[in-house]
C-alpha cells in the first residue's frame, strides 16, 4: 500500500467513524467516548499525514509512532463500546476491524522506518 493509498484509506475511515459517532452525540453518557473516538482516529488521519511532510528520518518515525499510538487508541474505545454495549455490534465489528488493519500497518511502517539506513 502506497502512502497515498493509505491516506484516502484513513480519511474515509474518519468518515466512517464521524457517521458512527454522530447519533451518539445525542446521548450524554456517550458524548465522552464519543468525542474520545472521533478526535483519536483524526488524529491518526493527522499524524500520518504530518509524517508526509518530516524533514528527517527520526521525525517521519516520530509521527508514524504518535500515529500508531492513536490507532491502538481508536482500538480501545471501539472494544470499550462494544463490550459495554454501548453501539450495535453490526456496526462496531467492521470498524474494529478496520482499526486492527490501520494499527498493523502502522506497525510495520514504524519499523521499517526506525530501521532504514541513514542517508548522508
Amino acid at each position: 500500500m502506497t502512502p497515498g493509498e493509505l491516506r484516502e484509506r484513513l480519511a474515509a475511515f474518519a468518515v466512517n467513524i464521524e457517521r458512527f459517532t454522530r447519533p451518539m452525540l445525542s446521548r450524554p453518557d456517550l458524548w465522552d467516548a464519543a468525542r474520545q473516538l472521533r478526535r483519536s482516529l483524526t488524529s491518526v488521519a493527522a499524524n500520518h499525514r504530518a509524517a508526509g511532510c518530516a524533514r528527517s528520518r527520526a521525525e517521519f518515525a516520530a509521527k508514524l509512532s504518535i500515529a500508531l499510538e492513536e490507532a491502538d487508541e481508536t482500538r480501545f474505545w471501539l472494544e470499550h463500546l462494544m463490550s459495554c454495549t454501548l453501539g450495535p455490534v453490526a456496526d462496531i465489528e467492521p470498524l474494529l476491524t478496520e482499526s486492527r488493519q490501520v494499527a498493523a500497518i502502522l506497525a510495520t511502517s514504524v519499523r521499517t522506518a526506525r530501521r532504514a539506513p541513514r542517508r548522508s
